[in-house]
Parts: C-alpha cells; structure tokens; sequence
C-alpha cells in the first residue's frame, strides 16, 4: 500500500484531524490477507536452496516448562538440516534427507528414525525449502497484527501429524520470525527466529552425522521428544 499518496488523500479530504486519525490508524494496521502472506512466504523460500538461522526454542506440556534452548539451524534443498545447541551444548539434531539423527550428550544417547516417519515437531522445517506448499498442508488460516508483522494462523489438515496448529509471525519480504506449534498431546513448541541468512555456501558434509563412539543408537519408529 502506498501510504503517502493514502495520507494526501486524507489530507486533501479536508476530515477533521479526530476522524483523519481512525482511519489512517486503519490504513496502517489493516493486515494483509493470509493469501497474501502465504504467497509471501512461499516466494521467499521456496526460491531458496540453502539457509542458516539462530534460533531460540521454547517447550511446554501439562503446564511444566522446559529451559530455553538456542542455536543455529542449517537447512539444505532437499530435505536435509542441521539443528546445534549452544545451549545446552553438544546437543545435535540431523537430517541428512533419509533418516533424522537426536544426540544428547549428557544421555550419552543417539537416537536414530526415518525422516517420513518421525513425529519430532521439528522435521516438518527440512521440506522449507523448494517444497513449502502451505495450503496443501494446513486450512483455516487467519491473520491478525503482530509486533514487527503479521500473525499467519492454521490448522493442519491431516489428523496424522503431531501438531493440530501453528501461528507464525511473518515480516513484510515473507521472513518467519515467531513460530508457535501446539501438538496434539497438548504440548506447546515455539522459536523466535534471528539473523537469517538465504543461500549461504553450505557443504552436505554439514549433514553428516558422525555417531560418538560413547554413544548408544537407539532405532524406533516411535521416535521420542522427551529429549528435545
């Protein structure tokens, strides 16, 4: 919206100054509609090929809250990322595109499952790139104003997923900056995101993931989140 040419047009309106405030308020805060958004966010990655983000990440269930996690997430087409910890440290989550690796140190434990069959909240971000097709996946999208953009509420589609609904704070140029999934078991995951970089250089040595000769693998298809 050219905002300029809305305020001239105001201006030469002649409105009283109380009248001329609501709605240039209502110019301002009038929140883009979610297929905009959607097309916002799909352009901006969907285009992409590699990207690196710090991260902060938030879990809740039953009312019992975990420490704050941090790190960076490297994500690469197609299918592969890489989330590491700096808090708490050496704690390490992997796709490599067939399988998703989970290392906790302090468990001394690897835990090991096929990326289609994981039900950890995080996989869905390995298909960001080249393969987000939002509408397909989640209905019932709504927008409302939110600090730095606009809120993108949904709810997926499929029973058979972990999460029921997200809420992601998206910029104007389509960059996800707060993601809030609520789980089906009633849990809460959310991550502000920071310092996004698009098509970085990255090597798919990055996606490697070398078991520590301490560690026990552990492979289920009933992959757990209690180490998250």
């Amino acid at each position: 919206m050219d905002y300029g040419a809305a305020f001239a047009l105001i201006q030469r309106s002649g409105m009283r100054v109380r009248h001329l405030i609501v709605l240039w308020a209502a110019v301002v805060w009038a929140a883009p509609t979610p297929n905009q958004l959607i097309q916002k966010v799909q352009n901006r990655y969907n285009h992409a090929h590699t990207l690196s983000v710090h991260f902060t990440e938030a879990y809740s269930l039953g009312g019992r809250r975990r420490l704050p996690e941090s790190g960076t997430l490297v994500l690469k087409k197609k299918g592969k990322m890489r989330w590491d910890y700096a808090q708490p440290p050496g704690k390490v989550f992997v796709s490599d595109g067939k399988n998703v690796y989970l290392y906790t140190p302090s468990d001394k434990r690897v835990e090991k499952v096929p990326l289609k069959d994981t039900e950890d909240m995080r996989a869905p971000f390995a298909f960001l790139l080249g393969h987000l097709d939002m509408k397909k996946e989640f209905t019932h999208f709504e927008t409302h104003p939110g600090q730095g953009g606009t809120w993108l509420d949904a709810d997926a589609k499929s029973k058979r997923v972990p999460y029921k609904h997200i809420e992601m704070l998206v910029t104007a140029d389509g960059e996800i900056r707060d993601l809030n999934i609520a789980g089906r078991d009633g849990s809460l995951l959310s991550f502000s995101f920071s310092q996004e970089k698009l098509n970085p250089p990255v090597s798919n040595s990055t996606f490697h993931f070398a078991i520590p000769p301490e560690a026990q693998v552990v492979n289920s298809l009933e992959y757990s989140q209690r180490g998250r």
